[in-house]
Formats: C-alpha cells, sequence, structure tokens
C-alpha cells in the first residue's frame, strides 16, 4: 500500500453567519480576513486558515489536506482514479486549479492540493492547523477508505469492553494524527486543532484568550492516544476549536497501539467527554 505524507492545510466551514465567525477568528486566533463573492470570507494567519461559506452550523464543507510537491498529488490522483475513486472539482479558494477532491464514506469532502508559499511569516502566537475529528457511524467503512484509498496509516485504536472497535487516530506522516474517527449515532465533524508546540505556548494561548473573554471549555488536559496537551474553547457556532502542545511523534515502524474506551484514555488528567 503507498503511503500518503500530507498535513492539514484548511477548512471549509459551513455557518449561518459568515461574516461573525470570520471576526471571530480573526480575533481569537489571530487571523486576517478576506470577503469571498459567496457572501463567505477567508481567514489566514500563521500556518492557519479557514475558509467560511453560507450554510448549516456545525458542519464541514471539506478540509484540505496539502502534499509535499506538485508531482506528489499528481501521483495520488492517479492512484485514487486507479482505484475507481471519483475525482471531483475543488471548492478551496486557496489552492489552484490543480487541487481536487474526493469523497469518503461517510459523505465528508476531502480536498488535495498543494500550495508552496510559505506561511510561518506570519505574525501571531505560533498554532499550526494540525488534525481534524468526526464521529461515524461506519467506522470500518471510514477506516477502509482512509487506509487504502488515500493511504493514512493507524496510530492508535481504541477499544471497547467488547472489543468492538470505538475510536481510531491516523496519520499522514511522523506526527500521530491527522484524522481521528470515533463511532456516535450520527454522522458529524466533532472538532479541529491547532498545534501550538509546547506547554509554555498552551499557557500563552489561554492568557491571550482571556484578554478576549473567551472561556476554555474544556481542559487543559492530556490526551491518551497522542499524549498532547489541550485545552478547548468554542466558536459563536457551538464548534469545538482544541489548541494541542507536545503531539507524539511517531516512526512508520511504530506498532498500533490499543487503548480501553474509558474518561482516561480521553483524559489522563481528569473530566473528559465521552461522544462515542
Amino acid at each position: 500500500m503507498s503511503k500518503l505524507t500530507a498535513r492539514l492545510d484548511h477548512l471549509g466551514v459551513n455557518t449561518p453567519s459568515p461574516e461573525s465567525q470570520a471576526s471571530f477568528y480573526a480575533g481569537a486566533m489571530q487571523m486576517r480576513t478576506t470577503p469571498l463573492d459567496d457572501g463567505g470570507f477567508m481567514c489566514e494567519g500563521r500556518e492557519r486558515r479557514m475558509a467560511f461559506t453560507p450554510g448549516q452550523a456545525n458542519t464541514l464543507r471539506y478540509f484540505a489536506l496539502q502534499l509535499p510537491s506538485a508531482q506528489d498529488l499528481k501521483t495520488l490522483r492517479q492512484r485514487i482514479a486507479a482505484a475507481g475513486v471519483a475525482i471531483e472539482p475543488s471548492p478551496s479558494p486557496f489552492f489552484d486549479d490543480s487541487a481536487f477532491s474526493v469523497i469518503d464514506p461517510d459523505g465528508n469532502r476531502i480536498v488535495l492540493g498543494y500550495d508552496p508559499q510559505d506561511r510561518l511569516r506570519d505574525a501571531g502566537l505560533p498554532a499550526r492547523l494540525q488534525h481534524v475529528a468526526f464521529g461515524t457511524t461506519g467506522i470500518d467503512a471510514m477506516l477502509a477508505f482512509y487506509q487504502n484509498v488515500l493511504g493514512l496509516r493507524v496510530s492508535d485504536n481504541v477499544y471497547a469492553d467488547d472489543n468492538s472497535l470505538r475510536s481510531c487516530f491516523l496519520r499522514a506522516g511522523t506526527e500521530h494524527h491527522i484524522i481521528a474517527i470515533f463511532v456516535a449515532p450520527k454522522n458529524s465533524f466533532d472538532h479541529h486543532c491547532y498545534e501550538a508546540g509546547d506547554w509554555d505556548l498552551i499557557r500563552d494561548w489561554a492568557d491571550y484568550l482571556s484578554t478576549h473573554d473567551i472561556p476554555l471549555d474544556w481542559g487543559p488536559g492530556r490526551h491518551g492516544p497522542g499524549n498532547n496537551l489541550f485545552f478547548m474553547i468554542r466558536d459563536p457556532d457551538r464548534n469545538w476549536l482544541e489548541i494541542s502542545a507536545e503531539l507524539e511523534v511517531v516512526n512508520e515502524d511504530r506498532p498500533t497501539g490499543s487503548w480501553v474506551h474509558q474518561e482516561k484514555t480521553l483524559n489522563s488528567w481528569g473530566k473528559a467527554y465521552l461522544r462515542s
């Protein structure tokens, strides 16, 4: 199986109020905003960017993965087409015309593209857009798609007492995961995450958010899978944003880990919100 190397580049998020969402992210996540022709907004910051478009709250229009090179993107497109998966146009305002999209078994749209622009120079606290998480009613089909079609690898699985799979964490490089999926009553967009780097920056982000009167919704804590420090906040649509630090870096030969489905797996420090 071919292995995908990619990183999460940006999200396209639906919202009844694109201007309100853009204003929040401009302040909370230190992004600059640009209006779009469809009534939406682009938001860009230091290694993080979003697109907000008119639509139903708490739903994702797409998430976008960036590949290391234009040739890698071309090779992936050929491999996906050979697997019989439909190639569709990209709705992203950030990638050029070489980008394309595919649909996973739950109907989530994945945009795949390449953009050589260096975004480290943008001002603001470090917090790179890093992963996205979904609830699913069909975890086996989702896992097969992301492994066999796109080429992600499983870092950790979480199992219930009856040994049924409850969650899995998938990587496309050396970071523990860029996509997490878990069993849920319905297919849903759960949260997205920014990787700050270290514990001091978790503190700095919490202090900064307090100046905007944005309270922590959950955390600080430490996840079991990934071993990362985290806290979460809510945007005006009640979407969860995670600020993370010290996410595990893994080798390709690392065996897949196994965890028990319990609160301590999700937060070894205390309270956890089990969604599956």
